[in-house]
């Protein structure tokens, strides 16, 4: 995990306790607490399912990029 990762989980936190402030002005610091875990966890989640679709996509061009051989088994 590097450095932008936390930072991606952090500004996750930050925008869900935002939101939440903006939902309700007077949200207590409980409230405030679980849209920043849950901000954080959401983001780290995000960047996972990212992170694995991309590493799909290039696993994807790879075989695309092989040469397909063909069956010479069919000839009479």
């Amino acid at each position: 995990m590097g450095i932008l990762d936390t930072l991606g989980e952090v500004a996750g936190a930050v925008a869900a306790v935002e939101a939440a402030k903006k939902l309700d002005p007077n949200a207590g610091l409980l409230t405030e607490g679980l849209a920043a875990v849950a901000g954080f966890k959401g983001a780290g989640k995000l960047e996972d399912m990212v992170e694995h679709k991309e590493k799909g996509e290039a696993e994807s061009n790879e075989v695309e990029a092989q040469p397909q051989t063909q069956d010479n088994d069919s000839q009479a």
